[in-house]
């Protein structure tokens, strides 16, 4: 009984991941084109083929694959900075790093909405600025949210995953900081030059993975993009759930073809982010 104890805690597990997986099985199949209760009976590639031809399919997979890029990429740069500042503070590095975890811990819907309520155009900060009398009216504010080019979107995860970078960081390069990196400056290494030919090198594996994780969120993300992006042209996510919902469900299948890619793409990055993982695993060993 002691042996079975185990595979019967395991069972809600597997039955969730059971259910999980036929679901992605049945969404994949779908996206070829293979829905007999449509009358769609021959497999296809042409709805993936369409994410790439469509005008609007085309322009919402750039939208999402540029917001993804860029709030990745900034967040990363400039999270690892505020990560190094804070490592090298002599007093008060512990509450600052937990003072890091408040944005980490609001849900970005919460975030999306306090943005709108205080850069949209009739926001607070518009509000502030016409009240003093830096702007005549609402139009004269920049239109910072809904905006085709997702300033909006980049605002809401800049603010999430910056810290969510530091923090994610802090272990592995403190660790790497005051071993490695002070045995550098111990045998002369100005402090610069030891941070960026030991400290952040050796720390790469965490910067890498943070990348990782947040480039997958924000390209697969729904909430923020359905609050804070345009009209046209909409995230990939938006305009999966779009074409799910069409009158025509001969839609559907464009529907499951995008949430295929973003499926795809999301195992992709995992299989990046498990061989950055094992790096980390390896360069931690080291520092110790």
């Amino acid at each position: 009984m002691k042996r079975l104890a185990p595979l019967l805690l395991l069972l809600p597990f597997l039955a969730l991941m059971g259910l999980l997986l036929w679901a992605m099985g049945c969404a994949l199949v779908q996206s070829l084109g293979y829905i007999p209760a449509f009358g769609l009976t021959e497999f296809t590639l042409d709805y993936y083929k369409a994410l790439f031809t469509d005008g609007t399919l085309a322009a919402s997979l750039a939208l999402s694959l540029k917001v993804a890029f860029l709030s990745a990429a900034s967040s990363t740069v400039l999270g690892t900075a505020l990560c190094a500042a804070l490592l090298a503070l002599r007093r008060g590095r512990r509450g600052a790093l937990l003072l890091l975890r408040l944005p980490i811990l609001v849900p970005h819907t919460v975030t999306a909405l306090f943005l709108i309520v205080l850069l949209s155009q009739s926001g607070l900060v518009a509000r502030a600025l016409y009240a003093g009398g830096l702007i005549s009216g609402q139009e004269d504010f920049p239109a910072l949210l809904f905006a085709p080019g997702g300033m909006g979107m980049l605002a809401a995860y800049l603010w999430k995953e910056i810290p969510f970078v530091a923090y994610f960081v802090a272990a592995l390069m403190g660790s790497v900081r005051d071993t490695l990196g002070e045995a550098a400056r111990n045998l002369g290494a100005a402090p610069a030059r030891a941070f960026f030919h030991v400290t952040l090198p050796l720390s790469l594996p965490a910067i890498g993975s943070a990348f990782l994780i947040i480039f997958a969120y924000a390209f697969g993300s729904y909430e923020v993009p359905l609050l804070l992006g345009s009209t046209l042209p909409k995230a990939l996510p938006v305009q999966a759930y779009l074409e799910y919902t069409h009158p025509d469900l001969l839609h559907r299948p464009y529907a499951m073809a995008m949430n295929g890619f973003i499926l795809l793409v999301s195992l992709l990055l995992a299989l990046v982010y498990a061989a950055l993982l094992r790096r980390k695993l390896n360069v931690g060993r080291v520092a110790r």
